[in-house]
């Protein structure tokens, strides 16, 4: 029970930051699942693809969950969604694909660079001024896949890539957030689609799981997170989140930096 009231902390807190800010709260999931499964005594040598696949897999709820809060506010632009969501689809299935063949020190190594960009770029807000607009349909597959493929290798919701994308394409940042919440999605399907049919092939994974997905910790952060992640949604849309924001950019430079040196 101890590990449950865990997994239901941390699926609240998640939750409620995805809301806010339209990512997929992987940035924090995963090194905390790394700290939490090593603390449960998991064995196996992969245990950084398993927080991977099984943070990916609670963003098919707390997207659902955001998208629907930020619909209601009518801030989703639905036709970007839809342009951009074969190539998601696509990059995100691949993303994952290619995980499994990265050693988990490569691609710890990854996630915490990745980790460090997207800090520096909510703490400093670098978002791109509105120069053009949305492209056609070769050109939203095109981002959406390499979107996909990055998010899948890093368990997000892709909001660190289509938020500045979607700005930089003349979207008001508030659409930009809710259309981001709701990619999220698509990004969720492909990335734990691939997460789950790569892992079959693995040993040595905890059990109950599917694939590099662990079950019982997916299970008690999705009970909490798909409760605040409507929450945080509401918030974005009626409170100033500017200094909510680098709190959270603080928190995953302290958390990248950890998982750094943890695999250097």
């Amino acid at each position: 029970m101890e590990w449950a009231l865990a997994y239901l902390a941390l699926g609240a807190f998640v939750g409620l930051f995805s809301g806010m800010f339209g990512i997929g709260g992987g940035t924090i999931l995963v090194p905390v699942l790394l700290m939490l499964f090593k603390m449960q005594g998991f064995l196996t040598p992969y245990i950084m693809h398993l927080a991977l696949g099984t943070s990916m897999a609670t963003i098919l709820f707390t997207s659902l969950a955001s998208m629907r809060k930020h619909h209601q506010h009518g801030a989703v632009n639905w036709a970007a969604v839809r342009t951009i969501t074969p190539g998601i689809l696509f990059g995100a299935a691949l993303g994952a694909l290619c995980a499994a063949s990265i050693s988990p020190r490569g691609l710890g190594i990854f996630f915490a660079l990745f980790m460090y960009f997207a800090a520096i770029q909510i703490l400093f807000e670098l978002r791109p001024q509105a120069s053009r607009h949305l492209p056609g349909m070769t050109g939203m597959t095109l981002t959406g896949t390499f979107t996909g493929w990055i998010s899948s290798l890093v368990s997000i919701g892709g909001g660190t890539i289509v938020v500045p994308f979607l700005v930089w394409c003349n979207v008001p940042l508030r659409n930009a957030i809710g259309t981001s919440a709701a990619i999220g999605f698509p990004v969720a399907i492909g990335g734990t689609t691939g997460y789950i049919v790569s892992g079959l092939s693995f040993d040595m994974l905890p059990s109950p799981n599917l694939g590099f997905v662990y079950l019982p910790s997916l299970l008690w952060i999705v009970l909490a997170s798909v409760i605040t992640a409507p929450l945080g949604a509401k918030a974005a849309h009626r409170m100033k989140i500017g200094l909510l924001r680098k709190f959270f950019a603080v928190l995953m430079l302290v958390l990248a930096t950890h998982l750094l040196i943890k695999y250097i």
